[in-house]
C-alpha cells in the first residue's frame, strides 16, 4: 500500500477500494502486518471520502441558500 492517494482518485473509486478492503479484512486470512496496512489505507480512503462528502454538502448548501 502506498502512503498517499492518487491525485485523480474519484469518490466512487475510493469507495470501491474501501469496500474491497473491508471484504479482505472480513475474510480473515491476512497476516497481522497485511491487516494493519489495509486498515491504514482504509483510514486514508475514509478521510478522503469524508472530505469529498463535506465539500459536496457545502456546495449544495450554497446553491440552496435563499439570498
Amino acid at each position: 500500500m502506498t502512503d498517499s492517494l492518487p491525485e485523480d482518485l474519484t469518490f466512487e473509486a475510493a469507495l470501491a477500494q474501501l469496500e474491497e478492503i473491508v471484504n479482505r479484512l472480513e475474510e480473515g486470512d491476512l497476516t497481522l502486518d497485511e491487516s494493519v496496512a489495509l486498515f491504514e489505507q482504509g483510514q486514508r480512503l475514509t478521510a478522503f471520502c469524508q472530505e469529498k462528502l463535506d465539500n459536496a454538502e457545502l456546495r449544495v448548501r450554497q446553491l440552496t441558500t435563499d439570498d
